[in-house]
């Protein structure tokens, strides 16, 4: 299998591809492209970039290519058997699924306002009024999913799918200086200590692309 991603430092979608590719337990080639080269408005229109629309990351196994998170998961999920990405059936499995379901096509004020760089933190940070009804709804949603069904990871005791969403979220939120309720922010310091994340991180840390857009 190969997983193609971008830039770790502003790429919420390949941080997302690269941590379900981990928990796959699956050996994976990774493979760099850079979306802010010169030629990648020709390269995103053709071969495998074309069928994913022009976007990362995309994972391809043989033939079979899958593109977004949701999409890479559940085929990672069937090829290592089932059981590492979602809480067994029942409520922890339907919540799980549905808060990542919500994560992959919503908060868009969040991510047009605070978009992600986990390499920066800006104390005090003056979040647009539209971004803090983002925050206040993940809140909410972690909030519930960790009182109901235990903690410490929103579908119970292991790190999963609904996890590897929300978390660029939570380096949002790290970076942005987010306020948060105290069950709510201990999620988002467990998700940043997770030993894959660091791993993003650290990796991170050496890329020397930046783009001034996202630097404040």
């Amino acid at each position: 299998m190969k997983l193609i991603i971008t830039n770790r430092r502003y790429s919420s979608w390949s941080l997302r591809g690269w941590l379900a590719a981990r928990l796959s337990g699956l050996p994976f080639e990774e493979a760099y492209v850079d979306i802010y080269a010169s030629d990648w408005a020709v390269q995103r229109t053709e071969g495998v970039f074309a069928q994913a629309n022009g976007k990362v990351p995309i994972l391809t196994d043989g033939d079979a290519v899958s593109w977004n998170a949701l999409g890479i998961i559940d085929w990672l999920d069937r090829k290592s058997g089932g059981g590492r990405f979602w809480p067994d059936l029942g409520p922890a499995r339907a919540f799980a699924y549905s808060a990542a379901a919500e994560m992959q096509g919503g908060f868009m004020a969040l991510r047009q306002k605070c978009p992600m760089n986990c390499m920066r933190h800006y104390p005090g940070f003056a979040i647009a009024p539209e971004a803090l009804s983002d925050i206040a709804r993940v809140d909410e949603l972690w909030s519930n999913g960790l009182d109901r069904f235990g903690g410490p990871w929103l579908g119970g005791d292991r790190w999963g799918g609904a996890d590897i969403l929300f978390a660029p979220v939570a380096s949002r939120l790290t970076t942005y200086d987010a306020v948060l309720s105290p069950e709510a922010n201990g999620y988002r310091q467990r998700i940043m200590s997770h030993p894959d994340v660091a791993d993003w991180l650290a990796e991170a840390a050496k890329e020397t692309v930046l783009k001034p857009e996202y630097e404040y």
